[in-house]
């Protein structure tokens, strides 16, 4: 593990301040930087930024921009004009060689969801990194933002709480948008160093403090529950615990299982668990009953597979990742082995990436929804999470007679298209498409169609059947009963509202 000390943020709402005034922020950047290098620093490449920095002269924006975005010397007098310099030497942000200085950590511009201006520090080359390859092989290295952490940061619940865990904080990301809206934050991590990458992110965004705690999955918060827990776990399955902040540790996807197992213990009622993970697809294993298999007593779940790779395709992503690609050649099949052998004797054929909601609702019959999207969505999803499970307590209270007496709505924006070959009289099938969140399209008959297409809410299912059956000229009584179940399914996915009568 890196023995690297770390900056003290003793100066760091001073270090903030001429950051903010120099424009050192996520718009600022794209000002300077222009959209094409801009985008570049999220693909990992630097090369497009610095480009554009030489543009900038001297004056103090470019000169964060190369300081602590692509690590490059600067003159001692360039950053005397655009920050506290011997307050960032004293605490440890730079270091100083000759007439020049260099950055001790990544510094990254990190635009909050309501256009606060945060920071995120990590570990030197990560700032702009992620699953492309991190210039450090170190075992304790801390990663700064990444697409699984943004990922994550949008599809978690944004609701007042008094108290939410960060569990695996990394840089502290996750911990950082959790002081918006949680009284209390806590944030674990195994690896120390880690916990102070999260204080010094905290620090030098202007955020509350968080109660920062060593430890592996739960053990340091004790008997502690919480009302949100968000987890961006080392989910990586590999055949070693080679990097901390990617390699839990546990064999196969165990350290997933066990961290969904026991967090329905750490929730207090209604309180919701957001994490990532990777999944094993098992020969012989149906994948949804395994992650079924995973979800605790007493909640409801929602697990959405974003994504599934083959065993050489994800050995060879995260090979790239660790920097074995640019290893011997030999070294580099003989850790490829490695993983194949790894997943042959765990008779693994790929591996599914995705998403784990639960909420503790401690309901006699939970709702436990397993899905594969690997479509486009729409984020920041938490409203959609929120949405989703909403309308799952809905459904669990009405039975088929209290859809028929109840009054929907068609969500806004969802569009019919109509499929079959050019010129047939009916079209094969018609399917209703969302344009926002999920962006869902399902497949309905032509009842189900004409069903949706009149829900404004004043008539009740069973009335607009009734119209319906009148109109095709079929049993009211069996289009009642046989209409309820895609009823069923168009609240569930989100295309009907339930309207509250009076009296409701």
């Amino acid at each position: 593990m890196s023995t690297t000390s770390l900056p003290t943020p003793d100066h760091a709402a001073e270090l903030r301040s001429a950051m903010l005034a120099a424009g050192f922020t996520a718009d600022g950047l794209l000002d300077l930087l222009g959209a094409p290098a801009y985008a570049a620093l999220a693909r990992s490449e630097t090369v497009p930024a610095l480009r554009a920095t030489r543009g900038g002269g001297d004056g103090p924006l470019a000169t964060l921009v190369r300081l602590f975005l692509l690590q490059q010397p600067v003159p001692y007098v360039h950053a005397a004009s655009a920050m506290p310099v011997e307050a960032a030497l004293a605490d440890g942000w730079l270091r100083r060689e000759g007439d020049e200085v260099h950055a001790t950590v990544d510094v990254r511009p990190y635009g909050g969801p309501d256009g606060e201006d945060w920071f995120i520090v990590s570990d030197l080359g990560c700032a702009v990194g992620g699953a492309g390859g991190i210039s450090s092989r170190e075992e304790g290295v801390v990663l700064g933002v990444g697409g699984a952490s943004t990922t994550l940061a949008g599809i978690t619940v944004r609701t007042p709480v008094g108290s939410a865990l960060d569990l695996g904080t990394g840089s502290g990301i996750q911990a950082l948008h959790a002081t918006r809206h949680a009284t209390r934050v806590t944030a674990t991590d195994v690896n120390p160093r880690a916990l102070g990458f999260t204080r010094l992110t905290l620090a030098l965004s202007g955020a509350p403090a968080a109660e920062l705690l060593t430890g592996s999955l739960f053990e340091p918060v004790g008997d502690a529950t919480y009302d949100l827990i968000v987890s961006n776990p080392p989910f990586v399955i590999s055949p070693g615990a080679r990097l901390t902040y990617r390699d839990g540790g546990m064999g196969g996807d165990d350290l997933c299982r066990t961290l969904v197992r026991e967090a329905g213990a750490r929730l207090n009622p209604g309180g919701y668990a957001q994490f990532l993970g990777n999944w094993q697809h098992v020969e012989g294993e149906d994948w949804h009953d395994r992650l079924r298999s995973w979800v605790p007593r007493g909640c409801d779940a929602w697990i959405v597979q974003r994504d599934v790779q083959d065993v050489t395709q994800y050995a060879e992503l995260w090979l790239r990742d660790a920097g074995d690609h640019r290893t011997d050649p030999a070294e580099y099949a003989r850790r490829y082995e490695d993983w194949l052998d790894e997943f042959d004797a765990r008779k693994t054929r790929s591996v599914g990436f995705g998403w784990i909601t639960l909420r503790r609702t401690d309901a006699a019959e939970p709702s436990i929804v397993v899905e594969e999207w690997p479509h486009t969505v729409e984020q920041p999803l938490g409203d959609a999470v929120l949405a989703h499970f909403a309308r799952q307590d809905y459904l669990r209270e009405h039975d088929d007679a209290a859809l028929l007496e109840a009054h929907f709505t068609l969500v806004e924006e969802v569009v019919q298209e109509q499929v079959g070959p050019p010129g047939a009289e009916d079209p094969e099938h018609v399917v209703l498409r969302q344009n926002r969140g999920m962006r869902r399209a399902t497949k309905v008959d032509t009842v189900g169609a004409g069903f949706a297409g009149v829900c404004d809410g004043s008539l009740s299912a069973g009335r607009i059947l009734d119209a319906i059956a009148q109109l095709m000229q079929e049993d009211p009584v069996v289009l009642r009963d046989r209409t309820p179940e895609a009823i069923r399914l168009l609240v569930e996915q989100g295309f009907l509202e339930p309207v509250a009568r009076p009296g409701q």
